[in-house]
């Protein structure tokens, strides 16, 4: 079995290529439970807030040490999504503590030889069929939401993914509302740019879309960030379903202080899966690493079997972060 790091950060406290129609059809399904789930998980439609103000940093007395090393560099990244009241969004839902040992069971059944490192990735941002006070069609999860989830992944010893699903709003202002937790060394970003959608699109009537210029501006601020709080390289994990997701993905540029990974989210068979992973791959940036999503329930209807950890590891490039919805 595989063996979970002793702690990347010891000083914390514990606490289409194929069937895209089809993977649209679920999510337009998805979208619709949505509506009913958006308010428990992440508080109701709201004005595009910050969530808090990040306190004002002293005058440093001393240079500051080097930053701790790259988490990718470390292992692998096996992660469960989820938001609280949501079981349609992943299995990173209800009692966290059962969540947590679930993931640590799954962490297990992978191969021996490479440390893992457990992510909790909390879907922050959340996309609705409604508009909402400021017509963005999404919502914001409360500070206590993200405290909560930011305790599961620190008392796994991993790290804490904030996902954003920003309906018709960008990336980066959705992205800088949750500065005060980005500026904790355990805690990135996960882009669903399937959920970003143009003026006068309501999420789940077609994908959604992002450019490698838009990637590139939420990388260079992570990188800023990382680099003025002396932090750990900053995780940024951008989804992708089709190819149409991500356009002119070439334009994401690399950024010292950030570790980008792209998740290829494709649904289905093991067939279909590997399919779509392969035209993906395709227009990946060289500086990117890869990752892969698997879905307990969708990938396996109709008697389909779940790809086992061995066969995610056979795939080429060998992913570095693999997440289960």
């Amino acid at each position: 079995m595989a063996k979970i790091t002793d702690g990347y950060f010891p000083a914390m406290v514990p606490k289409k290529a194929v069937a895209a129609e089809r993977t649209f059809d679920r999510r337009l399904v998805l979208t619709a439970a949505l509506a009913g789930f958006a308010t428990s998980a992440c508080g109701a439609l709201q004005r595009g807030r910050a969530l808090a103000v990040p306190a004002p940093a002293g005058a440093a007395a001393a240079a500051p040490p080097a930053p701790p090393p790259n988490p990718l560099e470390k292992g692998l990244l096996v992660g469960f999504c989820g938001a609280p009241g949501a079981k349609a969004l992943g299995r990173m839902t209800g009692d966290l503590t059962e969540a947590s040992h679930a993931l640590r069971r799954q962490i297990e059944a992978f191969p021996p030889g490479r440390p893992v490192i457990p992510v909790v990735e909390l879907i922050a941002t959340t996309v609705h069929r409604s508009p909402g006070e400021d017509g963005m069609f999404r919502s914001r999860c409360e500070d206590a939401t993200v405290r909560d989830y930011l305790d599961a992944a620190r008392a796994l010893n991993g790290l804490l993914l904030l996902n954003i699903q920003p309906g018709r709003a960008d990336f980066l202002p959705e992205v800088q509302a949750y500065e005060r937790w980005l500026t904790e060394p355990d805690v990135g970003v996960a882009l669903d740019p399937e959920w970003a959608v143009e003026p006068g699109v309501v999420p789940g009537k077609k994908f959604g879309r992002t450019t490698g210029a838009e990637l590139d501006g939420v990388a260079r601020y992570l990188g800023g960030l990382a680099d003025a709080h002396n932090l750990p390289a900053k995780v940024m994990i951008y989804h992708q379903v089709a190819a149409s997701v991500v356009r002119d993905e070439e334009l994401l540029r690399p950024h010292k202080g950030v570790s980008v990974v792209k998740v290829v989210d494709g649904i289905g068979s093991a067939a279909a899966k590997k399919a779509t992973w392969k035209t993906l791959m395709t227009t990946m940036p060289a500086h990117v690493r890869p990752g892969f999503k698997l879905f307990f329930d969708e990938d396996t209807r109709h008697g389909a079997g779940l790809m086992t950890p061995a066969d995610v590891l056979a795939l080429s490039p060998t992913p570095a972060y693999v997440v289960y919805e």
